[in-house]
């Protein structure tokens, strides 16, 4: 503007073009994680901002970059310090490091059914296979697909469609989400017989069930209820004389024997003693990415491999090289959280809390996901006001996403599936919530999902 000239009265006018928001560093960095659609809604709906006068014109990168995601995948990092070790609303088991690196290194291209020493095809996933065998040495053979119900669904549907499944009363059982035994049996094309009662199953009612109709027996383990009292059930020991298929759903994938949780059915055990099949979730107890196995005698398996269904349920290969990639570490986030004693948590707990200024108290935390229901972990928390749980699920940008639990009008922060790498965002994020002003450095991480923890699925 020329001197003596009068102020352009249209403020519009310094609007910046399209052209040149997007050649602002900051928009150009977005560029980079987001695609250019997404950008350019997001500018020319804060060009539009500018033009109505909501916003003033140098304000339009600003508003821009607010509204654009902070990541390319709308799911939000959380710490989960509700002492729910497998927390079903937040994915179920977060994988080991080891397990992280495999994600990433598969992500790009890999031989997943390819055999590099002669330039052929060859067998999918084969590491997958060998390494699972490695952790259940009693299986002949192995087959992992992409959840646990598809594992039981494809080798009911493979040995009993069009004829019948029997199970007993007692393990008609009802998943997550309102999803039934009977009807996942139903959609096989198989029928469903029950015998025995709720709470008493005897080998006879099996063994009177049992004809040439009988496809398989089916045993499930109960894993999100208990009864207790006057029941009986019959062991795979018993139903393995009957002369058919026995398939053992164990649920948590439990691979071997943990006397931490003595009740839990486990899949080495299991085939010792005498299942035909062994199925069970990979995201639970085995601590992996979520996926169904599938174990136990090679011709049973093979049948499952070669059935349709397989194609429709395989796994990808990020799956399995998670998968490969969790049995071959020597620990998981899962393992590591289920085993943290009181002992251990108690000095972790009380010098956060004299850093913070809180109080602690001793609680229990749980398995989760359906696993060992009545087993108690006993531990130490964090004590906060009630409101400031919901103020660590939505914490200004940069802060870490936590979630607690209120319990008994208390806000508890429990750190048994807290990794100690993490313990400086936690402290900052519980800093936030409380009004206090966050320490000058420290990791960040990001935000979270709703506290139920209590659905579980196998």
């Amino acid at each position: 503007m020329t001197a003596g000239q009068p102020a352009d009265p249209d403020p519009r006018r310094r609007i910046p073009r399209t052209d040149a928001v997007l050649a602002d560093p900051r928009i150009a960095a977005t560029l980079a994680r987001l695609d250019r659609r997404t950008v350019l809604d997001a500018v020319r709906h804060a060009q539009e901002q500018a033009r109505a006068g909501e916003i003033a014109p140098g304000q339009v990168v600003d508003t821009a970059l607010a509204t654009l995601p902070q990541r390319a995948s709308s799911l939000t990092p959380v710490l989960n310090a509700t002492g729910i070790v497998v927390h079903t609303n937040l994915g179920r088991a977060p994988l080991a490091p080891t397990a992280r690196q495999a994600l990433q290194d598969a992500a790009g291209t890999v031989d997943i059914e390819l055999d590099l020493a002669t330039g052929e095809r060859g067998p999918r996933a084969a590491g997958l296979r060998e390494a699972l065998h490695r952790a259940v040495p009693t299986a002949e053979d192995t087959l992992a697909v992409n959840n646990g119900a598809a594992a039981l669904v494809l080798a009911t549907t493979a040995l009993a469609a069009g004829r019948e499944v029997v199970v007993s009363r007692g393990q008609m059982v009802e998943i997550g989400d309102g999803f039934r035994l009977p009807d996942l049996i139903a959609s096989t094309g198989a029928r469903l017989r029950e015998v025995g009662t709720t709470n008493r199953t005897h080998l006879a009612d099996y063994a009177d069930a049992v004809g040439p109709d009988t496809g398989c027996i089916l045993a499930v383990h109960p894993s999100n209820f208990r009864v207790d009292g006057f029941t009986r059930t019959v062991s795979t020991t018993e139903l393995a004389t009957l002369g058919v298929p026995v398939v053992h759903d164990i649920g948590s994938g439990l691979l071997a024997p943990d006397p931490a949780l003595p009740d839990e059915p486990d899949a080495a055990t299991a085939l010792a003693a005498g299942a035909h099949l062994v199925t069970a979730s990979g995201d639970k107890l085995l601590g992996g990415p979520q996926a169904g196995l599938v174990l136990g005698r090679a011709d049973l398996v093979h049948r499952l491999r070669r059935h349709p269904l397989a194609r429709a349920l395989r796994i990808d290969k990020l799956t399995a090289a998670a998968l490969e990639a969790t049995l071959r570490s020597p620990s998981t986030p899962v393992s590591d959280a289920l085993h943290a004693t009181a002992a251990e948590l108690e000095p972790r707990t009380r010098r956060l809390a004299r850093e913070l200024g809180l109080e602690v108290t001793p609680i229990e935390g749980r398995v989760g996901g359906g696993g060992a229901p009545g087993v108690p972990l006993p531990g130490w928390a964090l004590v906060l006001p009630p409101d400031a749980v919901s103020r660590l699920r939505r914490p200004p940008a940069g802060t870490a996403v936590v979630l607690a639990r209120i319990e008994g009008g208390r806000g508890l922060v429990d750190l048994r599936c807290i990794a100690p790498a993490d313990e400086p965002a936690l402290a900052d994020a519980v800093r936030v919530a409380l009004g206090a002003t966050p320490a000058p450095a420290g990791p960040a991480t990001p935000a979270p999902i709703p506290p139920d923890g209590s659905e579980p699925t196998p």
